[in-house]
């Protein structure tokens, strides 16, 4: 199954793994980069929310646009993020992110049928 990034399930492929050499980051950068993920998770929450208080108006394919794309940035960073990691700091992000993702995902596929 695909997700939003076009990504099969799963964040974190094998093959992405297999590919990309393990890194670290420092603590520093990498609290700064969850908070600005957290930072985006927030706003795309908030888009989804505009979305769905536009659902009955002419505004809302847009405001549903604008949220697909907040969402999808979100993703790409969680992914990217994931990626440039070492596997104890990927399952670390994985346990304080994973689910806010998933519930981004769910989020944005209730707000597509709003308007269906």
């Amino acid at each position: 199954m695909l997700n939003l990034t076009g990504c099969h399930r799963g964040a974190f492929s094998r093959v992405h793994r297999a590919m990309r050499p393990f890194s670290s980051i420092s603590k520093e950068s990498y609290e700064s980069q969850v908070d600005a993920l957290n930072e985006k998770f927030v706003e795309a929450r908030d888009e989804i929310e505009y979305a769905q208080e536009d659902a009955e108006t002419t505004y809302f394919n847009e405001s549903a646009e604008t949220a697909r794309t907040a969402v999808n940035e979100v993703l790409k960073a969680y992914t990217e993020l994931g990626e440039s990691l070492a596997e104890d700091q990927r399952g670390k992000l994985q346990r304080s992110m994973g689910l806010k993702m998933e519930q981004l995902k769910a989020e944005i596929a209730q707000l597509d049928h709003l308007h269906a």
